[in-house]
């Protein structure tokens, strides 16, 4: 079995040959007769276990290699005991605010030198191979993460397609729903921190965004599919793919206890529909009633509903869609929505116009 090494830093000869002596059975030993050259070694022999240092010396001192060495963020996995002639309390605590972990003072016993050697040693190697299975099970966890997050998005989208498929749509909408939603609520979280969005929060609306007209799959096709518009009691029925598709949610949850995508999922599919005005459905719900990632998605569904062909109309210009929203003429929405929307304007615009590049190119 290949030995550990340690370093021994020590300007006397003696110093470095009574260390080696206690120490060369069971280590390799290094020795450096001054700072430059513990430095030297440091860097040429990354697996050092331990450096045994002295303070005192020519060229470059102890506390010279400690700074050193917490300038590479050495000290957590290095371990360092000082041996120093001084007594002075004030080298120790400044040897100590550079993180050694131990000080010894000459002369010193061999023994007591090794033994504490020894437990530092232990002490460090089991909190590193800690921190290195602590590392290889987070980075196993986040694959897993990864993997489920990537098949619950296929399921998610596949689901979605069905609608998008049924209403006689290519499956875009789809995308371009997260897409516009997730720029909406990235300039929400920067320019609106009172609703205290994180990374997180974003990825899991604009994914649940997917979902906000899932309760289509109820609705009749004579319905769905009407080439014109609806009458009073058609438009009734098409409204209630707001409940059907909660109805469709609660029967896929699993777990008893509600989690923030299923939560985002519930929202958006049930109140996209709401006005800020209180005249929408299927709850009447008024202002800040409407949760947040519902309004994100009601205008992202606007927009895009606006701005794409359909059967029963021609799609409007970018620069007009974006006007008849602002002007309220397709919803209320909140000041903050649609100042958000504001500032996603372009993003939007570029948006439409690339997916058309390459739909009729």
């Amino acid at each position: 079995m290949e030995k550990q090494r340690i370093l021994i830093v020590d300007d006397e000869e003696v110093n470095r040959a009574i260390l080696s002596g206690v120490f060369e059975e069971e280590y390799d030993i290094l020795e450096a007769s001054n700072g430059k050259e513990a430095i030297a070694q440091i860097q040429d022999n990354p697996d050092i276990v331990l450096v045994l240092l002295d303070i005192v010396m020519p060229e470059l001192d102890g506390f010279g290699v400690l700074e050193y060495m917490q300038k590479v963020s050495m000290q957590e996995r290095i371990p360092v005991i000082l041996i120093t002639g001084e007594t002075v309390q004030d080298s120790e605590d400044q040897a100590y605010s550079y993180g050694v972990a131990d000080v010894m003072h000459k002369p010193f016993y061999p023994h007591i030198v090794k033994r504490r050697a020894e437990n530092i040693i232990e002490l460090y190697q089991n909190k590193l191979n800690m921190e290195q299975r602590l590392k290889e099970q987070e980075e196993a966890l986040w694959e897993q993460e990864k993997k489920i997050r990537e098949n619950n998005e296929f399921m998610i989208d596949a689901l979605s397609s069905v609608v998008e498929f049924r209403n006689s749509e290519t499956g875009e909408h789809i995308k371009r729903i997260k897409y516009f939603t997730r720029i909406m609520l990235k300039y929400l979280m920067k320019y609106f921190p009172k609703y205290g969005l994180s990374e997180l929060q974003v990825d899991e609306i604009a994914r649940a965004a997917a979902l906000h007209d899932i309760g289509k799959i109820g609705i009749p096709d004579a319905i769905l599919l009407k080439p014109g518009r609806l009458t009073p009691e058609e438009f009734e029925i098409m409204k209630t793919h707001t409940t059907i598709g909660c109805e469709m949610l609660e029967k896929l949850r699993k777990e008893e206890e509600e989690d923030s995508f299923y939560r985002y999922c519930y929202e958006i599919c049930r109140h996209h529909h709401e006005r800020w005005d209180g005249k929408g459905y299927p709850d009447q719900l008024v202002g800040d009633q409407i949760p947040i990632s519902a309004q994100i998605v009601a205008v992202a569904d606007v927009y895009d509903a606006l701005v794409s062909p359909r059967v029963y109309k021609s799609a409007y210009a970018n620069n007009i869609a974006y006007d008849m929203i602002m002007k309220g003429e397709c919803g209320q929405f909140a000041p903050d929505v649609l100042e958000c929307f504001e500032l996603a304007k372009i993003d939007f615009f570029n948006i439409v116009e690339v997916i058309k590049m390459f739909t009729f190119s």
